[in-house]
């Protein structure tokens, strides 16, 4: 039966309800427990930094910060020199967790490496927005 000219359009569903538009992949969330696995095995205090990148063809690395004297790398450097150095041409997805986000250096990274996505989150696990 054809609805009646009177009939009211349904209510879209609430904000709780609604699906997210900008939520990561389950690929994504693999990265999230790299990132997170990473951390955790470099110590993962307060400021501890992990991350983990997907390459164009799936293949996964993960890092965490190193800080040496004669050698500073934020974990996403780290886990993209591991990609870069076994021959990644193209970084198709990032997580980076825990520390404060994404400094210059790893935005101008982000850039050269043309990451298409990358998600910021907290040390447990938990997205917090995009880098």
């Amino acid at each position: 039966m054809p609805a009646s000219p009177d009939a009211v359009p349904a209510d879209p569903p609430p904000p709780d309800l609604a699906p997210a538009v900008d939520a990561p992949s389950a690929e994504d969330l693999k990265l999230v427990t790299l990132a997170r696995a990473a951390r955790a095995r470099a110590g993962g205090g307060a400021s501890a930094q992990g991350a983990a990148v997907r390459d164009d063809i799936g293949r996964t690395y993960a890092a965490a910060a190193v800080s040496l004297p004669s050698l500073q790398l934020s974990a996403l450097q780290a886990a993209a020199a591991a990609a870069v150095s076994s021959g990644s041409d193209s970084l198709e997805a990032a997580v980076v967790l825990g520390g404060d986000g994404l400094a210059a250096a790893d935005r101008s990274l982000v850039a050269e490496l043309g990451i298409g996505t990358v998600w910021l989150a907290a040390a447990d696990g938990t997205i917090t927005g995009r880098g």
